[in-house]
Protein backbone atom coordinates (compact mmCIF):
# COMPACT_ATOMS: atom_id res chain seq x y z
CA UNK A 1 0.00 0.00 0.00
CA UNK A 2 1.28 3.14 -0.93
CA UNK A 3 1.41 5.69 2.30
CA UNK A 4 -0.42 8.81 1.00
CA UNK A 5 -1.61 12.01 2.73
CA UNK A 6 -5.01 11.06 2.88
CA UNK A 7 -4.09 7.33 4.12
CA UNK A 8 -2.06 9.14 7.45
CA UNK A 9 -5.15 11.41 8.02
CA UNK A 10 -7.39 8.68 7.58
CA UNK A 11 -5.00 6.72 10.01
CA UNK A 12 -4.38 9.37 12.99
CA UNK A 13 -8.44 10.66 12.68
CA UNK A 14 -9.64 7.52 13.53
CA UNK A 15 -6.92 6.24 16.07
CA UNK A 16 -7.61 9.77 18.01
CA UNK A 17 -10.81 8.58 19.01
CA UNK A 18 -9.57 5.77 20.74
CA UNK A 19 -6.69 7.01 22.03
CA UNK A 20 -9.33 9.12 24.08
CA UNK A 21 -10.24 5.74 26.07
CA UNK A 22 -6.97 5.42 26.91
CA UNK A 23 -6.09 8.07 28.89
CA UNK A 24 -8.79 7.19 31.35
CA UNK A 25 -6.59 3.64 31.60
CA UNK A 26 -5.24 3.05 34.81
CA UNK A 27 -2.00 1.74 34.04
CA UNK A 28 -1.34 -1.66 35.46
CA UNK A 29 -4.93 -2.43 32.94
CA UNK A 30 -3.22 -0.62 29.81
CA UNK A 31 -1.41 -3.62 28.42
CA UNK A 32 -4.27 -5.57 28.68
CA UNK A 33 -7.22 -2.82 27.85
CA UNK A 34 -4.61 -0.97 25.05
CA UNK A 35 -3.90 -4.14 23.45
CA UNK A 36 -7.61 -4.85 22.60
CA UNK A 37 -8.47 -1.04 21.66
CA UNK A 38 -5.30 -0.90 19.20
CA UNK A 39 -5.39 -4.37 18.14
CA UNK A 40 -7.59 -2.69 14.64
CA UNK A 41 -5.19 -0.40 14.16
CA UNK A 42 -1.91 -2.67 14.18
CA UNK A 43 -4.17 -4.52 11.35
CA UNK A 44 -4.35 -1.53 9.88
CA UNK A 45 -0.09 -0.88 10.07
CA UNK A 46 0.35 -4.72 8.45
CA UNK A 47 -1.64 -3.39 5.74
CA UNK A 48 0.45 -0.03 5.28
CA UNK A 49 3.84 -2.25 5.90
CA UNK A 50 3.76 -5.44 7.07
CA UNK A 51 6.98 -4.52 9.32
CA UNK A 52 4.68 -2.02 11.28
CA UNK A 53 4.49 -2.02 15.19
CA UNK A 54 2.38 -0.01 17.23
CA UNK A 55 2.99 -0.46 21.50
CA UNK A 56 1.33 1.77 24.28
CA UNK A 57 2.95 2.61 27.31
CA UNK A 58 1.94 5.05 30.46
CA UNK A 59 4.38 5.62 33.36
CA UNK A 60 1.29 6.75 36.04
CA UNK A 61 -1.51 7.68 36.30
CA UNK A 62 -1.14 11.29 35.57
CA UNK A 63 1.77 10.70 33.07
CA UNK A 64 0.84 10.71 29.14
CA UNK A 65 0.00 7.77 27.14
CA UNK A 66 2.88 7.01 24.88
CA UNK A 67 2.22 5.04 21.65
CA UNK A 68 5.21 3.65 19.95
CA UNK A 69 5.54 3.21 16.05
CA UNK A 70 8.54 0.60 15.52
CA UNK A 71 9.82 -1.54 12.58
CA UNK A 72 10.24 -4.89 14.09
CA UNK A 73 14.08 -4.28 13.47
CA UNK A 74 14.18 -3.66 9.37
CA UNK A 75 16.33 -0.93 8.62
CA UNK A 76 13.90 -0.13 5.21
CA UNK A 77 10.62 0.13 7.17
CA UNK A 78 12.37 3.50 9.13
CA UNK A 79 11.02 5.89 6.65
CA UNK A 80 7.62 4.50 7.12
CA UNK A 81 7.78 4.60 10.67
CA UNK A 82 8.77 8.22 10.71
CA UNK A 83 6.40 9.34 8.12
CA UNK A 84 3.67 8.52 10.70
CA UNK A 85 5.22 10.05 13.42
CA UNK A 86 5.94 13.32 11.41
CA UNK A 87 2.35 13.11 10.19
CA UNK A 88 0.70 12.73 13.98
CA UNK A 89 -1.67 15.23 15.26
CA UNK A 90 -1.30 16.86 18.45
CA UNK A 91 -3.25 15.26 20.72
CA UNK A 92 -3.78 16.11 24.39
CA UNK A 93 -2.27 13.81 27.19
CA UNK A 94 -0.44 11.72 24.48
CA UNK A 95 2.83 11.38 23.23
CA UNK A 96 3.62 10.17 19.78
CA UNK A 97 7.16 8.51 19.31
CA UNK A 98 9.20 6.65 16.65
CA UNK A 99 11.13 3.39 17.75
CA UNK A 100 11.62 2.34 21.37
CA UNK A 101 14.19 4.44 23.30
CA UNK A 102 16.77 3.52 25.73
CA UNK A 103 15.06 3.08 29.23
CA UNK A 104 16.82 3.55 32.53
CA UNK A 105 17.53 1.51 34.96
CA UNK A 106 17.33 -1.09 32.11
CA UNK A 107 15.12 -3.97 33.40
CA UNK A 108 16.57 -7.02 35.02
CA UNK A 109 13.60 -9.06 34.56
CA UNK A 110 11.02 -9.45 31.79
CA UNK A 111 7.53 -11.10 31.95
CA UNK A 112 6.48 -13.14 29.16
CA UNK A 113 2.83 -14.55 30.13
CA UNK A 114 3.79 -15.03 33.87
CA UNK A 115 7.38 -16.61 32.69
CA UNK A 116 10.16 -14.59 34.17
CA UNK A 117 13.65 -14.02 32.17
CA UNK A 118 16.66 -12.55 33.64
CA UNK A 119 19.07 -10.68 31.92
CA UNK A 120 21.60 -12.49 33.85
CA UNK A 121 20.84 -15.63 31.29
CA UNK A 122 22.40 -13.67 28.51
CA UNK A 123 26.13 -13.04 27.73
CA UNK A 124 27.41 -11.41 24.43
CA UNK A 125 30.26 -10.05 22.64
CA UNK A 126 30.52 -7.19 19.92
CA UNK A 127 33.30 -6.97 17.11
CA UNK A 128 34.02 -4.76 14.81
CA UNK A 129 34.35 -6.21 11.53
CA UNK A 130 35.94 -4.27 8.56
CA UNK A 131 33.66 -1.40 9.65
CA UNK A 132 30.56 -3.31 10.94
CA UNK A 133 29.42 -4.00 14.08
CA UNK A 134 28.40 -7.55 14.70
CA UNK A 135 26.53 -8.83 17.91
CA UNK A 136 26.33 -12.23 19.04
CA UNK A 137 24.34 -13.44 21.83
CA UNK A 138 25.15 -16.58 23.99
CA UNK A 139 22.53 -18.59 25.90
CA UNK A 140 22.22 -22.01 27.05
CA UNK A 141 20.72 -24.62 24.58
CA UNK A 142 20.44 -21.54 21.79
CA UNK A 143 17.07 -22.57 19.76
CA UNK A 144 17.60 -23.81 16.07
CA UNK A 145 14.51 -22.29 15.56
CA UNK A 146 14.64 -18.60 16.89
CA UNK A 147 10.71 -18.08 16.88
CA UNK A 148 10.24 -20.95 19.25
CA UNK A 149 12.03 -19.49 22.09
CA UNK A 150 10.46 -17.28 24.28
CA UNK A 151 13.85 -15.97 25.73
CA UNK A 152 14.81 -14.68 22.14
CA UNK A 153 12.26 -12.14 22.52
CA UNK A 154 12.85 -11.07 25.50
CA UNK A 155 16.53 -10.59 24.25
CA UNK A 156 15.60 -8.49 21.91
CA UNK A 157 13.25 -6.33 24.17
CA UNK A 158 16.05 -5.76 26.40
CA UNK A 159 18.10 -4.74 23.55
CA UNK A 160 15.76 -1.99 22.76
CA UNK A 161 16.27 -1.28 26.44
CA UNK A 162 20.16 -1.22 26.34
CA UNK A 163 20.77 0.53 22.81
CA UNK A 164 17.59 2.14 21.47
CA UNK A 165 15.27 0.34 18.75
CA UNK A 166 16.92 2.98 15.95
CA UNK A 167 20.93 2.47 17.14
CA UNK A 168 20.20 -1.22 16.87
CA UNK A 169 19.08 -1.28 12.94
CA UNK A 170 21.04 1.84 12.35
CA UNK A 171 24.49 0.30 13.44
CA UNK A 172 24.60 -3.35 13.98
CA UNK A 173 25.05 -5.39 10.99
CA UNK A 174 24.83 -8.82 11.77
CA UNK A 175 23.10 -10.19 14.78
CA UNK A 176 23.60 -14.09 15.67
CA UNK A 177 22.74 -16.62 18.12
CA UNK A 178 25.06 -19.50 20.03
CA UNK A 179 25.17 -21.63 22.66
CA UNK A 180 27.07 -20.52 25.79
CA UNK A 181 30.01 -21.94 26.65
CA UNK A 182 30.32 -23.20 29.62
CA UNK A 183 33.28 -20.30 30.87
CA UNK A 184 32.25 -17.26 28.76
CA UNK A 185 35.09 -14.86 30.04
CA UNK A 186 37.41 -17.40 28.67
CA UNK A 187 35.78 -16.32 25.04
CA UNK A 188 36.16 -12.92 25.67
CA UNK A 189 32.38 -12.37 26.29
CA UNK A 190 30.67 -10.32 28.77
CA UNK A 191 27.18 -10.22 30.32
CA UNK A 192 24.77 -8.61 28.15
CA UNK A 193 23.91 -5.90 30.95
CA UNK A 194 27.61 -4.55 30.00
CA UNK A 195 26.37 -4.18 26.17
CA UNK A 196 25.56 -0.40 27.09
CA UNK A 197 29.26 0.39 27.89
CA UNK A 198 30.80 -1.55 24.90
CA UNK A 199 28.36 -0.36 21.87
CA UNK A 200 29.02 3.30 22.99
CA UNK A 201 32.45 3.13 22.91
CA UNK A 202 32.27 1.70 19.51
CA UNK A 203 29.99 3.02 18.00
CA UNK A 204 31.43 6.15 16.63
CA UNK A 205 34.30 3.65 15.03
CA UNK A 206 31.32 2.24 11.95
CA UNK A 207 28.63 4.18 9.68
CA UNK A 208 24.98 3.52 10.16
CA UNK A 209 24.27 0.72 8.09
CA UNK A 210 21.36 -1.98 8.83
CA UNK A 211 20.82 -4.99 10.66
CA UNK A 212 20.72 -8.82 9.28
CA UNK A 213 19.17 -11.10 11.27
CA UNK A 214 20.97 -14.44 10.82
Amino acid sequence: MILTAQLLDEFWSQLEQTVEQLKTTQPHELPEHGERLLSPYRQRLAEIDNNLTLNVERQSEEGAVDLVFGCDGYPESIHTVLSLVDSAPKISGVKVRAFNERFDPVPHMVNLGGELISIDEFWCSLRNIKGRLELAIYLEDAPQVLEMDPRVEAAMILLDALLGEYEIMTRIWALDWFDLPIEPLDYGLIPLSGLRAEFDAMKAQVKPLGIQLH
